[in-house]
């Protein structure tokens, strides 16, 4: 790099936005994944004796999977290389390798590449860089905010040690956001600006364990605000109301939508209603389709609720039907109705485990002809054969209910259906 160049990327990095600037330089530095990264963990010794594997730091944005790579890039004394997976592409892949095979065979010289947003590559992308990482010419870090096991193809996943970065704590974040308003050289030091408790307090709760997102919103609170006649920039819980507005919940990687909706599913099982709503709500505030909701209600009602309460799936189908009339946003009364009937419904899982054992027997046993008295005597020359020959009539008899054979022959003795003695079930 020329001087030019040097100067440009210093007067870039003034310039970049606080959680850019304010990104930990050194290991101590670095807030909490004390699972990752925590003293006397794998990865710690492994960087702190250079001694890298191949990983793929996964997990919510925000959480310092960028920021942990640019210290091991500061600490390492392999040659260190950054491509983003967005715009790069096979050549650039090349080009990283070629200048490897170079440095190691010239100077001996280790590689160490991250590839920022690897769920980006794809499979021929991806593939290309394979070779490399299993002959050890490249060691990769990888970072990503989707579920590795979805987004990167099982060869690399092999070749590479995972490691999962959780959300920050708010105490984390809170003292992220104090250490961003102490620093004068890369924070806000300069602007003297003083924070309300009730205002720290707002922007941490509201970040979602997201650093980024605090330091964002705080730069924003501390610059759009005028200093008063002492010359101090007072930041109060209005402000950051303000600097944060609404908070935008959107899954953070592929399979949260799954995990969120399994949560909801599970929470109605469990009969707990507080859980129930907040997890509809999570699937609301993210966007989720009020359709996909309510399908998975209409199941819950039939698979979890069944017989003891009947009822259930009759408002959950009648609740799909009116959520589809009326749409959001007050669609979500009715679903929240429908939710918290079946969260309160007594529980059998009858149904299911009968028609689940039905199937079973079907796919697994020998399939019988159907007895002769319950066979179509309908159409002409069936009496002939024997159809419907010895059928009892149930509502020639009292109650309109007779005992007579209706499974086949060999499964005469099979009970598929256990009522549970739940609710409504029980009678």
């Amino acid at each position: 790099m020329n001087l030019f160049e040097r100067a440009m990327e210093n007067n870039l990095e003034k310039t970049a936005p606080l959680a850019r600037r304010m990104r930990p330089l050194s290991l101590p530095e670095f807030e909490e994944q004390s699972g990752v990264v925590g003293p006397g963990s794998l990865l710690r010794r492994s960087i702190e004796a250079d001694r890298l594997p191949s990983m793929i730091f996964f997990g919510p944005p925000g959480t310092g999977k960028t920021a942990l790579a640019n210290i091991i890039a500061a600490m390492t004394e392999s040659h260190f290389e950054t491509i983003n997976a967005v715009m790069a592409g096979v050549s650039d892949i090349r080009r990283v390798v070629d200048r490897a095979k170079e440095r190691r065979s010239l100077y001996g010289e280790k590689t160490v590449l991250f590839v920022d947003e690897i769920h980006r590559f794809n499979k021929t992308q991806q593939d290309a860089l394979l070779p490399f990482v299993e002959n050890g010419l490249i060691t990769l870090i990888g970072s990503t905010t989707e579920n590795p096991m979805f987004a990167v193809n099982r060869p690399l996943l092999s070749r590479s040690q995972l490691y999962r970065f959780e959300l920050l704590s708010k105490a984390a974040v809170r003292r992220l956001l104090e250490r961003a308003l102490r620093d004068e050289e890369r924070g806000l030091g300069e602007y003297r600006a003083e924070i309300s408790a009730d205002a720290l307090d707002h922007l941490a709760e509201i970040a979602n364990g997201d650093a980024r997102a605090a330091l964002n919103a705080l730069e924003l609170a501390v610059l759009t605000t005028l200093p008063d006649g002492g010359g101090v920039r007072r930041i109060t819980l209005p402000v950051a109301e303000e600097a944060v507005q609404k908070r935008v919940l959107k899954y953070s990687r592929e399979d949260e939508h799954y995990d969120v909706i399994s949560a909801f599913i599970k929470s109605m099982r469990g009969s707990d209603p507080d859980a129930t709503l907040y997890w509809l709500a999570r699937l609301l505030f993210a966007g989720e389709s009020p359709e996909f909701i309510m399908r998975r209600v209409i199941i819950h009602a039939a698979e979890d609720v069944g017989l003891a309460d009947p009822q259930a799936l009759v408002v959950a189908a009648s609740a799909a039907q009116a959520v589809e009339r009326i749409g959001m946003p007050e669609a979500r009364i009715v679903m929240a109705e429908a939710a918290l009937y079946v969260a309160r419904a007594p529980k059998s899982n009858s149904v299911v485990t009968g028609i689940d054992a039905a199937m079973t027997a079907v796919e697994k046993r020998t399939l019988e002809p159907v007895p002769p008295h319950l066979r179509d005597a309908s159409y002409k020359g069936a009496a002939a054969l024997g159809h419907g020959r010895g059928y009892k009539y149930p509502h020639d008899y009292p109650e309109h209910r007779v005992e007579q054979q209706y499974l086949p022959e060999g499964m005469r003795e099979t009970i598929l259906y256990k009522p549970s003695g739940q609710g409504r079930e029980k009678s």
